[in-house]
């Protein structure tokens, strides 16, 4: 027989044993690796990985087991999750010690690879393995390994991987050493850029440290506290401009940590070991709990069985109604150190900043719903109330209405009066409202919270018939300044309103509030009336809004009313571009036109730049619009020279934008040639050369008047 070949020689001598087999396969093996289809290589996987578990020498496994990690170039799922089947087999087989010795190395060294597949599949392995590991090692290295991929991985499908990953690692660390570094890691997972990062985050790394936390009892001492601080230190650092992302991050954690704070609530009750599975037990309603994120952060998942937290539940509700809370620290905790804080936190807020009313908003709710009604109405509520102390003494002085212009009221509404929807939670908050709207008009303070909470409660239409209430108690009040309010507040709410709800119920109060006695009420429907040229589309509405507009601009008792006329120019300048185009041709063009012909006669000096800087903004705003040639000539171009008129007179630097606004104007009317399109230009599209268009936008942008209408400057009409 030949032998002189390494095949001829393996063939010669044909395995006696089952050991001369794994001797043989060794030997084989990477052999016949390189030249099998990359393609079907998975195919060599059993073999690769029985010859690694039974084979005598250990520098033979190192060299297989090599082999199998870097078997295909870039494994697709299905190719990973075959190889990672594979080595928990193996793990199952050979025990700890041999799982660091030999498939620890191999993973390592994979931690850099160039591509990201392979980098994933040692992220996947670390927590597939999490269970065969020696527990020292779990803590130490392979708690490393997953810190320096989250920190260095450029890949946003690695970074995710080693999440879920930490997560599993999570429920078998007994070392209370690493909690600090756990929490390190969350906090850098939270604030990852990546969405799928965090959400991974959110579904399962943070569940996993919050049942780690709850079994070290760090929950109430430790994670939450320290969440609310970071919160508290952004607030404080935040006076000149609030890292909004920051506030997200924590936040977002707090109310993923919700289902866990109930958890230990109901596990620490009084009444835990009563809680037997016997007798009969309620089904929990469907909706009694929000849907949480993921199954890990469902109250049964942490509880341990549906039937568990049905039975407990009973028993809460019982004991919160009838037996109170002495010695139950738990929930002590979140009546007397949690809610206050947190209520704190929430005055401190900046009410306009409608990102973190929602947030703070979004978190109340859940927490309101998770504890349940009982709580939300003899825990919650009175808190809130306390702080709020709507009452009719308290109108005129400021301490008791100082907290009504803070965040506090929109979160209060919105966060903890809409959770629950029966009628004498609708008119709770219907009377809330009422009160706040009240009580913030007869003390002259800022509106800016009854808006925030109509602008979070407008979002969802299932609360305009509510809002549409509330607005007219204020329509028909005694008080001008209430109506005022009332005004005002209409146009929050129209957009993504029905048009019969508008058609009915809204164009009907602000038709009363228009022939109102004060004039101030008048003024203040104005806005609404021109939202509603902006968002309707019934032909008769907008002609009954257009005489009301019309009555407004050319009936004598108005006509040297300076706040009425400012009002309407800011609102045709903001409703104008996206405005029906016969409304902005018949109407509004005509009537800027005149309104600025009248205020050339203007004798005294600071309403007549007041009334021109306003017109600049409207003209500027609709010079993004078609207009035909006829109305170009006989009313855009007039009313922007009796501008300048005003400007060289008061204001030389709005001169020369306006002085290049008519040029350009003027240059594109003359070239009008008999090829264009008859009927419509752009004013917009005339400022066609780029030096002309880079002076006028330069110039507009150093301009020290309010520049909130010049940002559409350029924008055509969709």
């Amino acid at each position: 027989m030949s032998s002189d070949s390494r095949l001829g020689s393996e063939v010669s001598r044909i395995a006696d044993s089952e050991n001369g087999v794994m001797l043989m396969l060794g030997r084989c093996l990477p052999h016949i690796v390189p030249n099998v289809l990359l393609a079907k290589r998975e195919e060599l996987i059993p073999l690769i990985l029985c010859t690694a578990c039974l084979h005598p020498e250990p520098k033979e496994r190192d060299q297989l087991l090599h082999i199998l990690f870097n078997l295909i170039k870039r494994p697709d799922d299905e190719q990973r999750q075959m190889i990672l089947t594979g080595c928990v087999a193996f793990a199952r087989h050979v025990g700890p010690t041999r799982v660091e010795a030999e498939l620890l190395p191999q993973c390592w060294e994979q931690i850099s690879h160039k591509y990201p597949e392979r980098r994933l599949l040692v992220a996947e392995s670390c927590g597939d393995l999490a269970p065969y590991f020696p527990k020292e090692i779990r803590s130490s290295l392979v708690l490393s390994m997953l810190q320096q991929m989250l920190l260095e991985d450029k890949a946003d499908m690695v970074r995710e991987a080693v999440i879920k990953s930490l997560g599993i690692i999570m429920g078998y660390i007994d070392d209370p050493d690493k909690y600090q570094q756990g929490f390190e890691l969350l906090l850098t997972a939270l604030g990852d850029p990546s969405e799928r990062v965090v959400s991974a985050t959110h579904q399962v790394f943070l569940p996993a440290y919050a049942a780690w936390t709850v079994e070290l009892g760090n929950l109430q001492s430790h994670l939450i506290p320290t969440l609310l601080s970071k919160i508290e230190k952004l607030l404080r650092e935040g006076e000149h401009g609030l890292d909004e992302h920051k506030l997200h991050m924590y936040l977002s954690a707090l109310q993923s940590l919700i289902p866990s704070l109930f958890a230990t609530v109901l596990l620490n009750a009084p009444f835990r070991n009563k809680a037997k599975l016997q007798g009969e037990i309620l089904q929990i309603e469907v909706t009694r709990f929000p849907r949480p994120i993921s199954p890990l952060q469902d109250v049964a998942t942490i509880i341990g069985s549906r039937e568990q937290l049905a039975a407990l539940l009973q028993l809460y509700d019982y004991q919160l109604e009838h037996e109170g809370t002495t010695g139950w620290e738990s929930l002590l905790w979140v009546v007397n150190q949690l809610l206050p804080q947190l209520i704190e936190i929430v005055g401190r807020i900046n009410v306009a900043s409608t990102a973190c009313v929602h947030e703070f908003s979004r978190y109340f709710w859940r927490l309101c719903r998770t504890f349940g009604k009982i709580f939300t109405n003899t825990k919650v509520k009175p808190q809130f109330q306390e702080i709020l102390r709507l009452s009719e003494e308290n109108i005129d002085s400021t301490a008791g209405n100082g907290v009504l212009t803070k965040a506090t009221v929109p979160i209060y509404a919105t966060g903890v009066l809409t959770c629950y929807n029966q009628e004498e939670d609708r008119k709770l908050l219907v009377g809330f409202l009422e009160d706040v709207m009240t009580m913030l008009s007869l003390s002259h303070a800022p509106l800016d919270s009854l808006k925030a909470s109509f602008v979070e409660l407008g979002t969802n239409p299932a609360y305009h018939e509510l809002l549409l209430t509330v607005l007219w108690y204020g329509v028909v009040h005694t008080s001008a300044l209430v109506r005022c309010t009332a005004a005002r507040m209409f146009e929050l709410i129209l957009r993504g309103m029905q048009e019969s709800l508008i058609d009915k119920r809204v164009a009907p109060a602000l038709v009363t509030l228009s022939s109102d006695p004060e004039f101030s009420v008048r003024i203040a429907t104005i806005p609404a009336f021109g939202t509603i040229m902006e968002t309707v589309t019934q032909r008769e509405l907008l002609e009954r809004v257009k005489m009301q507009l019309a009555s407004f601009l050319e009936d004598p008792q108005y006509q040297d009313q300076h706040s009425l006329q400012i009002e309407i120019i800011r609102t045709f300048g903001r409703v104008g571009p996206n405005a029906e185009p016969r409304f902005r041709d018949e109407f509004v063009l005509q009537h800027l036109h005149k309104l600025a012909l009248v205020n050339n006669q203007q004798s005294v000096d600071s309403k007549r730049l007041d009334i021109a800087t306003y017109l600049f903004e409207a003209y500027s705003a609709l010079s993004c619009c078609f207009i035909s040639e006829e109305l170009m000539v006989n009313h855009f171009l007039p009313g922007l020279r009796c501008l300048r008129v005003d400007m060289e007179h008061l204001s030389p630097e709005h001169e020369v934008i306006l002085s290049s606004m008519i040029k350009e104007c003027e240059q594109k009317v003359e070239n009008k040639t008999v090829q264009e399109p008859q009927g419509s230009m752009s004013i917009a599209a005339s400022l066609v050369s780029e030096d002309t268009k880079t002076k006028f936008l330069n110039k507009m942008g150093q301009l020290t008047t309010s520049g909130a209408m010049l940002a559409n400057v350029f924008q055509r009409k969709k």
